[in-house]
């Protein structure tokens, strides 16, 4: 779905995203993780065609997107991190405003009650808070049923309920076969979601891989249990492939002496963090 050779951007003569190359697959989400100012947002506009003056090959759909002409948006769904709605209209006349610049167009109703707001569609997105505001503006990218989505920080100021429902949906998306750019700093929307993600540090590329592989390839899992001794409560850590070896473990076990244990991983945050030296958060 989209190939990217030598990519070079620039808003100054100081190069901001350097020689990078990637390829995203048909139908998977590709997640671009970084903290803020890393590239991340400027990728996703050179991608979608709002900057042309790059160097290096970038190609959606099989076209050059510098070379892209309007059908190109016909195909694809943006959905920004800060809502870009007509604040004097309501939710409904806003969607029927954009719909009406696409070939093809769905349900607004049928949407608007999947994002829990068809009994607020008549009301002005002014008097609208900051999570319903985004949960339009999630909604407009879906409006032409459009093959390939990006999506920026999709569940930013969202509650845990709303924010559930928005992942429900991306990946429903997926499931319909289309493909899905996710972009953000939130490390478990990235785990939960992506397929592959790729971690983009001061405009590089810094690591692309699954979730899985990137939090295994660096990091071992571990077990921490604490048990009673001489009356004290007593805690170890050990590696998850070493429980078998571990003869104080075997003894607690078979005496029933263990008060508690659990496994733990490393975050995709910890394994961003010594790849790059940087924090998501």
């Amino acid at each position: 779905m989209i190939s990217v050779k030598n990519l070079q951007f620039s808003y100054t003569r100081q190069p901001f995203i350097e020689n990078m190359s990637f390829e995203v697959k048909d139908g998977e989400i590709f997640g671009f993780l970084g903290p803020s100012g890393a590239g991340k947002s400027t990728l996703q506009k050179i991608l979608t065609g709002l900057l042309r003056n790059y160097a290096g090959s970038v190609i959606v759909s099989d076209a050059e997107v510098k070379r892209h002409d309007n059908s190109f948006y016909e195909n694809i769904g943006v959905d920004f991190e800060f809502p870009s709605l007509y604040e004097k209209l309501t939710a409904r006349e806003n969607l029927k405003f954009f719909s009406s610049l696409y070939k093809k167009q769905t349900d607004i109703d049928f949407l608007l009650e999947r994002v829990g707001l068809l009994h607020e569609a008549n009301k002005k997105v002014a008097e609208y808070s900051k999570g319903m505001k985004s949960r339009v503006n999630f909604i407009k990218a879906l409006l032409h049923d459009p093959i390939l989505l990006f999506l920026d920080e999709p569940t930013s100021g969202l509650d845990p309920s709303n924010a559930g429902r928005i992942k429900e949906m991306i990946l429903q998306e997926k499931a319909k076969g289309k493909t899905i750019i996710l972009t953000t700093h939130n490390m478990y929307d990235a785990t939960e979601l992506c397929d592959r993600v790729a971690f983009i540090v001061d405009g590089k590329l810094r690591a692309l891989d699954t979730p899985r592989n990137l939090i295994m390839s660096r990091g071992a899992s571990k077990v921490r249990y604490t048990y009673s001794q001489n009356g004290r409560e007593e805690g170890r850590e050990i590696p998850l492939n070493q429980t078998g070896e571990d003869s104080l473990l075997q003894s607690l076990l078979r005496e029933n002496r263990l008060l508690s244990i659990h496994s733990s991983e490393p975050t995709l945050n910890d394994i961003f963090v010594e790849i790059t030296g940087r924090r998501l958060l």
